[in-house]
């Protein structure tokens, strides 16, 4: 067994640890409210950057909260320094050790922000350079290709979310998400994989909160299955994208049941109306397997781990090191 595959299956089993663990999560929601934000930046890099896509939809639509993305640049390369008074900075993590989430976490402090990490390692730099630190409690990854750390990161966002919002539906389907992670497991999409051996690329489309692991899934197959694959809101995919899109490009559609899904599933009946060939998941419409509908922010997590297992499955296939894609490591320093 690759160390990606145990690391995927380890899922439901660390998401369950992190359940245990309260206190310093407890500790941030508090110093959040009593600090009352007005401004949302988050920061990170690859799959962590991801996770910051998701959060800001949960910030934005469950808190009310504007957020954006940090541009790391401007404080490394051009030393700027933006007012960042009244703004909680996120800095997410996996290893917490390139310099350039440090530093950019060091200046948001400086410049007045409320600073919080979320990391793997709670005595990495990243995490000793912020005032707050909520650990994901992942256990060691060594897979280059982050998996079970993105899930749990996105779990811990979801979890302050909640807390700030005294959101307790979301609370309650959070706890549900062990039992439901080990059944995404479950789940067999190598009918979508097997569709990509062939293929020149792909795209994979959501909408809301599941863009960004339709973004993570993206990335996964660039890495490991070294694969050209492009993510876009199912919206913005109508805007020029769809122009790409052939019957040897497989879009990979996700769908979980809220707001967006009745433009999603317009998305995928008008793909498939033009020769297209797409894989849906989610919905009473979908063509690759679930276990079903529950919250839409915990359902826009369960779309990782079919997934991942997938695209690992596919990457041993080609007799290649799944663990160990080329010219990447586990570690990227930059600056």
């Amino acid at each position: 067994m690759s160390s990606m595959a145990q690391e995927i299956a380890e899922i439901p089993g660390a998401a369950e640890r992190q359940l245990a663990h309260t206190v310093r999560l407890d500790a941030a929601a508090e110093r959040i409210r009593a600090f009352r934000p007005r401004l949302m930046i988050f920061c990170g890099r690859g799959s962590s950057g991801q996770v910051g896509v998701y959060l800001r939809y949960l910030f934005e639509a469950r808190l009310g909260l504007l957020g954006c993305a940090a541009a790391p640049s401007s404080t490394t390369a051009y030393e700027a320094r933006p007012d960042m008074r009244g703004a909680l900075f996120i800095v997410i993590s996996q290893s917490g050790r390139s310099p350039d989430l440090v530093a950019t976490t060091q200046r948001a402090r400086e410049l007045g922000a409320l600073t919080l990490a979320i990391v793997n390692d709670s005595h990495a730099p990243a995490a000793k350079a912020a005032e707050l630190v909520v650990p994901i409690e992942a256990g060691a990854e060594h897979a280059v290709a982050a998996t079970k750390t993105v899930v749990l990161s996105m779990m811990a966002g979801a979890r302050l979310v909640a807390m700030l919002g005294d959101d307790e539906k979301l609370g309650q389907a959070i706890a549900r998400l062990p039992l439901r992670l080990a059944n995404a497991l479950d789940c067999d999409w190598s009918p979508w994989t097997d569709s990509l051996y062939a293929a020149p690329a792909a795209f994979v489309a959501a909408r809301g909160y599941a863009l960004a692991s339709a973004r993570e899934i993206a990335l996964k197959l660039t890495e490991t299955l070294r694969l050209p694959t492009l993510a876009y809101s199912s919206a913005e995919l109508r805007h020029g994208p769809r122009a790409a899109i052939t019957p040897t490009t497989p879009v990979l559609v996700l769908r979980q049941n809220d707001k967006t899904s009745e433009s999603v599933d317009e998305l995928a009946r008008d793909l498939r109306a033009g020769g297209e060939t797409v894989f849906l998941a989610g919905g009473p419409r979908a063509t690759l397997p679930s276990i079903g509908d529950d919250h839409p922010i915990c359902d826009a997590m369960l779309f990782l781990p079919p997934a991942y297992r997938a695209i690992e499955a596919a990457v041993r296939r080609r007799g290649w090191d799944p663990d160990n894609p080329p010219h990447l490591a586990k570690v990227t320093r930059t600056l």
